[in-house]
């Protein structure tokens, strides 16, 4: 029958000291695992806080609650995790302070997704980002239509920044509005000005059909400026 306080037990849970060094090998195998799975996920997915935060709450969280119940988890084996894990933060933010490439492979980097009222296509497919989604983190910053956006930047905590064009520069552009964004379809109806509803590319366009000379896309809604239907 085991004694309580049977330190031992407590401290090592009966394990070789040796096995200290299993736990470090374990917690770095863990803790690489665990940026490289958050990393892919992308920046969406741990919005507000960074990916390499995100790890350390994980792994110290761990660390610190299986031995808080689990009486076949040794306190010393936990606190080996803690050590290792702070031992890897400190050596991954001196190396991102150091190093432009690797700051970029671990925090990831600032992304162009609109540029000049239109969506950057490319760097657009590279993020798990639904453009439903993104629409409505524009909406929250009260934005109408893509003709208002010069640029706006997907940052590496998954915020978007935005940057507006002067109220005399804005132009006709895509209607973020779910009520006129919904209307999209592939005949255009009445001469004007109309925006693909895939890239956000904006001209003048007679009744009948056309293709975005942009994205190759078929699909145009009738473009706004400041609420006003072209």
């Amino acid at each position: 029958m085991k004694e309580i306080f049977e330190w031992d037990r407590v401290l090592f849970n009966e394990m070789p000291v040796a096995f200290l060094l299993e736990v470090m090998l374990r917690s770095t195998v863990m803790f690489t695992f665990l940026l490289i799975a958050l990393r892919i996920t992308g920046k969406r997915g741990v919005k507000q806080l960074s990916i390499f935060e995100i790890v350390i709450i994980i792994s110290l969280g761990s660390a610190a609650g299986d031995p808080m119940f689990y009486e076949d988890v040794g306190i010393i084996p936990a606190l080996v995790v803690f050590s290792t894990v702070i031992a890897l933060y400190r050596s991954v933010t001196w190396l991102t302070g150091k190093n432009t490439w690797f700051e970029k492979l671990i925090e990831g980097k600032t992304v162009c997704l609109i540029h000049n009222g239109r969506f950057s296509i490319t760097e657009f497919a590279k993020e798990s980002l639904a453009q439903d989604e993104f629409f409505s983190e524009l909406r929250v910053k009260s934005i109408e239509h893509l003709g208002q956006v010069r640029n706006a930047y997907l940052e590496p905590s998954g915020e978007v920044s935005v940057f507006f064009f002067k109220d005399e520069d804005v132009k006709y552009g895509l209607p973020l509005l779910p009520e006129l964004y919904n209307k999209k379809s592939k005949s255009i109806s009445k001469d004007g000005y109309h925006a693909c509803s895939f890239c956000g590319h904006t001209e003048e366009h007679q009744a009948g059909t056309a293709i975005c000379p942009v994205c190759e896309k078929d699909e145009w809604v009738t473009a706004i400026n400041n609420l006003r239907l072209a």
